[in-house]
């Protein structure tokens, strides 16, 4: 299914704006590609690889509700205020006896998944007005039919519950209680704890776990899990973001796999992102351990300055919103680049 909303604004010149922009270390060419896209996407690549001043990219930023990815996201939001009849899998608990449910992969167009793809698009919560409490009365976790905003038992859910509840403003409370509560020995979380299957932090439910605290502390200035969260990141930095802690070697194939949109997926490229961003928000330097990662985000770009897509995650979606498997992807292309934009500054490279 092609991408929502045209790729180029009509009479838009790249060369002509670019003069206005300080120059960057990415090449002239890959900047203006990845100016060339939706705004969803445009505002982020002003603020953080054209540096922009603010005036510039927080226009790109508005016009998100109302051209492209988050217009067509936003036009399918159902009158109750969920996405697809359902809280994480489309139709609620009805979805477990449909044809759907037996197709490879999960669905992607549920509630969650919705309102955390707004959301990281930049849409403003004023956009989707009452959108918080219609969820409250109308939607329940397909597990135990728990209610929407209180979580559930999955970390990775529970994490972008948190972050989307903070950013609407709704009741998030037993969240900042559950998430420390939680944490396992070892300093990060597992979804399969919850289910007596492990004793084991996992990179993927660490890393999820950590953006949503991070992202509701950036959203609320409430920094009482933040300690909770420095722990689970100490988890991934003692296994330098790619290691077992038991043999050395790295933990899976998808370290190195970058995809966008990673829906739950962990790799070192999104590891990184998220190391970038506590580094930005507490004026802290990269930690050296995140070295080896960075050589191998850098081994991936390609000659001509951009990052190549691999496999999407299976399941139905809305909407394509990124690059075929094989082809340049402009959202790693775009993260990959402010990754090492940071780290060189900072190590001086």
């Amino acid at each position: 299914m092609p991408a929502a909303g045209a790729r180029r604004r009509p009479g838009f010149r790249v060369s002509e704006e670019r003069r206005s922009l300080p120059r960057m270390a990415v090449e002239p060419q890959v900047l203006e590609w990845l100016l060339d896209s939706d705004p969803a996407l445009r505002w982020q690549v002003e603020r953080d690889v054209a540096g922009a001043p603010p005036e510039v990219w927080q226009a790109t930023r508005a016009r998100v509700p109302t051209e492209g990815f988050g217009a067509a996201l936003l036009a399918r939001q159902d009158p109750d205020g969920q996405w697809a009849g359902g809280a994480f899998f489309p139709g609620g608990t009805a979805f477990f006896d449909t044809a759907e449910a037996k197709e490879p992969g999960q669905p992607w167009v549920a509630t969650t998944w919705s309102l955390r793809d707004l959301r990281e698009w930049g849409v403003d919560a004023a956009v989707l007005g009452d959108t918080a409490e219609r969820i409250a009365a109308h939607s329940r976790w397909e597990y135990d039919d728990m209610p929407y905003w209180g979580g559930e038992v999955d970390v990775c859910i529970n994490s972008y519950t948190l972050a989307s509840g903070a950013w609407l403003g709704a009741d998030v409370s037993r969240l900042v209680e559950w998430f420390p509560a939680h944490r396992l020995a070892d300093g990060g979380w597992n979804c399969e704890a919850e289910e007596g299957d492990s004793v084991r932090s996992s990179f993927h439910s660490t890393l999820n776990a950590a953006r949503g605290i991070l992202a509701y502390e950036r959203i609320t200035g409430d920094t009482s899990m933040r300690e909770a969260r420095h722990g689970g990141e100490e988890y991934l930095l003692s296994r330098r973001l790619m290691f077992r802690a038991s043999t050395g070697e790295v933990v899976g194939d998808f370290v190195t796999r970058f995809v966008h949109p990673n829906r739950h997926r962990y790799s070192a490229l999104y590891a990184l992102d998220h190391f970038r961003d506590v580094s930005l928000l507490e004026g802290t330097p990269p930690d050296p351990r995140l070295a080896e990662a960075v050589e191998v985000v850098r081994d991936a770009r390609q000659p001509d300055g951009t990052w190549l897509q691999t496999a999407p995650l299976p399941g139905r979606t809305w909407f394509d919103v990124d690059a075929a498997e094989g082809e340049a992807s402009r959202w790693l292309t775009l993260s990959g680049t402010r990754v090492l934009e940071w780290w060189d500054a900072a190590t001086g490279r």
